[in-house]
C-alpha cells in the first residue's frame, strides 16, 4: 500500500459511524451484511447510512454486490491487512512488518453466513 492509499483509508475512518461499520463488517466476515441490516445493526437512517457505505468503498476498505434487490457490503480483508502492514512497516527498525494479520478464511474465524444475515 502506498501512502495516498494509506490516507484515504485511514481518513474514511477517522469518523465514528465509518469505524463501527468497518469493524461490524470485518466481525460478519466474507459474507458480508446487506445494508438495511447494518442500519438497523448501528442505529443510523438510511440516507446517513449511505453516504458513509460510499466513503468506505471509495477508500476500498469495503465492497458492495448487488443479491437480488439487496445490496451486501462485505470488509475487504486484503486492504485492512494492507494498511497494517503499511502502519507497521518497519517496526522497531527491523526492516520487517509486525501487523497482525487477518484471514477470513481461517476455520473458526468468521460465524457462518447463515447467522450474519439475521437482525440481532
Amino acid at each position: 500500500m502506498d501512502q495516498k492509499a494509506a490516507l484515504a483509508a485511514l481518513g474514511a475512518l477517522a469518523q465514528e459511524t465509518r469505524l463501527e461499520l468497518f469493524r461490524l463488517l470485518v466481525t460478519v466476515g466474507p459474507a458480508g451484511l446487506p445494508a438495511g441490516v447494518i442500519a438497523q445493526r448501528l442505529g443510523v437512517l438510511p440516507a446517513s447510512l449511505s453516504f458513509h457505505l460510499q466513503q468506505l468503498v471509495r477508500a476500498g476498505l469495503i465492497t458492495q454486490r448487488r443479491l437480488s434487490r439487496q445490496l451486501i457490503y462485505s470488509a475487504q480483508y486484503g486492504a485492512m491487512n494492507a494498511l497494517l502492514a503499511f502502519l507497521s512497516e518497519n517496526c522497531c527498525g527491523q526492516g520487517a512488518s509486525a501487523a497482525p494479520f487477518c484471514d477470513p478464511s481461517a476455520a473458526g474465524c468468521c460465524p457462518s453466513p447463515s447467522s450474519t444475515s439475521s437482525v440481532a
